[in-house]
Order: C-alpha cells, then structure tokens, then sequence
C-alpha cells in the first residue's frame, strides 16, 4: 500500500467516525473544493452512454426539438 492509500484510508475511518450532521459538513467542504472541471464518475458514464447512442445514430436533429 503506498502513502496515498494510506492517507485516503485513515480519511474514512476519521469521517465514519464523526456523527452525520458533521460528515454533511465535512462532505460539502469536500465538494467545494473540488475545480469545476472534473468528471464525476456519474458524469463520465453519463457521457459514455451519449457517445455510444451518437455513434449509434441515435441522435435528433435540431430541426425536430420544439423550442418553444
């Protein structure tokens, strides 16, 4: 295991140990200081699934949305 296992390891320990009002906290603080730029796993798989329906030709042209 290296250093940065390691560290990220005793992280959860710490945070499953304080109560949920705290780890709410903690998670916000966690969130905030990520840069917007940086996928998400949720994200990356969410772009995974458009790119194989738009290489699938499961697109909609414009033309066809209602904008209204």
């Amino acid at each position: 295991m290296n250093v940065m296992d390691s560290i990220k390891e005793r992280a959860f320990e710490v945070f499953d140990l304080l109560p949920s009002q705290k780890q709410n906290l903690v998670f916000q603080l966690m969130v905030n200081l990520v840069p917007d730029d940086v996928a998400t796993p949720e994200l990356i798989a969410r772009h995974e699934i458009a790119m194989g329906e738009y290489f699938q030709g499961e697109t909609v042209d414009h033309e066809d949305i209602d904008w209204s």
